[in-house]
């Protein structure tokens, strides 16, 4: 299925939505997933690690300083496991981390049982989104939202979210918020409804506010009917593709931005799997996601990519296309450096083919008749 440009879904349950989030009572939206692994516990603290990080910078978890010059925030660090029953779960969720990021930054680490003593990756920087800095962004490959307040114009937040999974994909476009609620009830789809009897396992007709409750303890409705940003109750799949199409937050970050977040308030759903941008001193780096495939339509990631990160290096740096070649075929949403102060020093190459060249052997095969570009509203 293709929703970069559906920008507009009427679900089942959209009139139950709108009218009761307009007389203030219970919310009805579509259901979060159920999830294959194991529950994991999270103690009380369990933010604690992010936001001792953010101290040291004066900021609450999740919050940055907009940089003077460049697109880039935060920082790598790594921590020392020294509880032998956390997962990698509960340190990614301590440092505002979603399960993806955490996984693919570990690849050698065991998700279950990293084990006491093993260091693990934070990665905690992030290339802000090429979108406009307003409202919030979420960027659906990378399973992250951006907010940008107009209160507070030098500051961005980000958390991880988990979106929804393929056959529920959360749509592409630009919406806005409508109405905030807390503790709102769920009444599941009849056909979630019709699923459960068929395992003989009947849903109710309506959860109430509770530990049971998929949508946590508070929602913030979309302008685009039966979509919402809200909690969850199983937050160990934040960072998933798990969603029935809403947007799913661990419930201290959804509890914090419900707080400050205006009703209308712009939101932009994109979809970016590669991005690229400029550290403070020059360097230029990329990252890459695994996309997203009912977006993939006719857009050619490598294109993509290419033609982003000659854009950004106005014939000014002699790029490594190669290396943007391998971070798209092998996302895994690491920092890469093609040029400047960080990227590593070229070794003293034998006589190499020129960038034109260089850039048509990359292209070769490539379908070059097709012009795709993301645009800043996807």
């Amino acid at each position: 299925m293709n929703t970069r440009n559906n920008i507009t879904r009427w679900g089942p349950t959209s009139l139950a939505i709108l009218l009761a989030a307009g007389l203030a009572g219970p919310v009805y939206a579509q259901p979060s997933a159920e999830q294959a692994e194991s529950t994991v516990a999270i103690t009380g603290d369990a933010a604690a690690s992010a936001e001792q990080v953010a101290e040291a910078r004066e900021l609450p978890r999740g919050h940055f300083r907009l940089p003077e010059q460049g697109d880039i925030i935060g920082e790598y660090y790594t921590v020392t496991v020294d509880d032998p029953e956390d997962t990698l779960i509960d340190i990614a969720r301590r440092h505002n981390i979603g399960y993806e990021e955490i996984r693919m930054a570990n690849p050698d680490v065991s998700l279950w049982v990293p084990g006491e003593g093993t260091e693990v990756v934070i990665p905690a920087r992030y290339i802000l989104p090429p979108a406009p800095r307003e409202g919030v962004v979420v960027n659906l490959s990378e399973l992250r939202l951006y907010y940008y307040p107009a209160d507070n114009p030098g500051i961005v937040e980000t958390y991880p979210v988990s979106v929804g999974r393929e056959e529920f994909a959360t749509p592409v476009g630009i919406t806005r918020t409508t109405v905030k609620v807390k503790d709102p009830a769920w009444a599941p789809p009849a056909s979630m409804r019709r699923e459960a009897a068929e395992r003989g396992e009947p849903a109710p007709a309506i959860v109430p506010p509770g530990p049971d409750n998929p949508l946590g303890r508070h929602a913030i409705l979309l302008a685009m009917p039966s979509y919402l940003i809200h909690g969850t109750n199983r937050p160990d799949g934040v960072g998933m593709r798990v969603s029935r199409g809403c947007i799913r937050m661990y419930p201290e970050d959804i509890e914090s931005l419900y707080e400050r977040l205006p009703s209308g308030t712009q939101v932009n759903l994109m979809d970016a799997p590669f991005k690229a941008g400029y550290a403070a001193d020059g360097t230029l780096f990329m990252q890459s996601y695994p996309q997203l495939e009912e977006n993939v339509g006719n857009f050619e990631p490598l294109l993509n990519a290419i033609e982003r990160v000659s854009e950004l290096a106005e014939n000014q740096a002699e790029i490594d296309y190669e290396q943007v070649k391998r971070a798209v075929e092998s996302p895994d949403g690491r920092f890469v450096a093609l040029y400047g102060p960080q990227a590593p020093a070229a070794p003293e190459p034998e006589p190499e083919p020129q960038p034109t060249q260089q850039l048509e052997g990359i292209l070769k095969g490539v379908e070059l008749s097709t012009s795709v570009r993301i645009e800043g509203d996807a």
